[in-house]
């Protein structure tokens, strides 16, 4: 497992989710928060397409065991501050995936704005309407539990359940309907299904985490649109 040392991917993650708020911003003139790593990259650097396309090429592929035994408690505590930076994660990710924020004290988000990357929708959070932005892993827990993750130490689950290289802010809907679902099942809209393949087997390969073949096959399709 490589998920202990991974800094040399977060490094390329920041590279790459930079070039995409910037590409961003240059299309509709605003403001991004463009300074944390991880942030979601609408339109990968070349590089980092190449590194994905390389990474799934080296993905086990494997069937799905068995969803025994899955809790989410089994991946520890929700939006542990495994960064130390004071905040908890779920703040982190919605300050470094929303623009025009709005914060109560130093870490809490209590306004802003998210472009879902999963639907293209404009989505206006307040703290009174909270729902309607939610955090998924993009890797979902139950999957991963299923793909292997069952036979993690519970501080490998934990370090996965909050690691912001798999948090992304999106709006309520499409995250219910992916639920626990890989891309063989789910796809985002399609101008997001390249960000979202390299982000999906950067985790996965982070992790050691196989794929099934249905999954293998979409992310193929996936990058083939970078």
């Amino acid at each position: 497992m490589r998920w202990a040392d991974s800094a040399g991917r977060r490094a390329g993650a920041v590279a790459v989710a930079l070039a995409g708020a910037a590409f961003l911003g240059a299309c509709d003139g605003q403001e991004r928060n463009t300074g944390t790593a991880g942030a979601p990259e609408r339109r990968p650097e070349p590089k980092a397409v190449a590194e994905a396309r390389r990474d799934l090429s080296g993905l086990r592929i494997a069937a799905e065991g068995s969803r025994t035994g899955y809790e989410r408690e089994r991946f520890g505590s929700r939006w542990k501050d495994v960064d130390r930076n004071g905040c908890g994660q779920r703040n982190d990710v919605l300050a470094r995936d929303l623009r025009q924020t709005q914060r109560k004290g130093r870490c809490d988000i209590v306004a802003g704005v998210l472009d879902d990357p999963y639907s293209g929708k404009r989505i206006d959070f307040t703290k009174s309407r909270a729902a309607e932005v939610q955090i998924d892993h993009v890797y979902p827990l139950a999957l991963a539990w299923r793909m292997g993750a069952s036979r993690w130490s519970g501080d490998q689950r934990e370090r996965f359940a909050n690691d912001l290289d798999n948090l992304l802010a999106v709006w309520g809907v499409p995250n219910r309907q992916k639920s626990d679902k890989g891309p063989g099942e789910w796809k985002p809209q399609q101008s997001y299904q390249c960000a979202y393949a390299v982000r999906y087997v950067a985790v996965a390969d982070e992790y050691g985490l196989p794929v099934t073949r249905a999954d293998h096959s979409a992310l193929q399709d996936f990058l083939s649109r970078c």
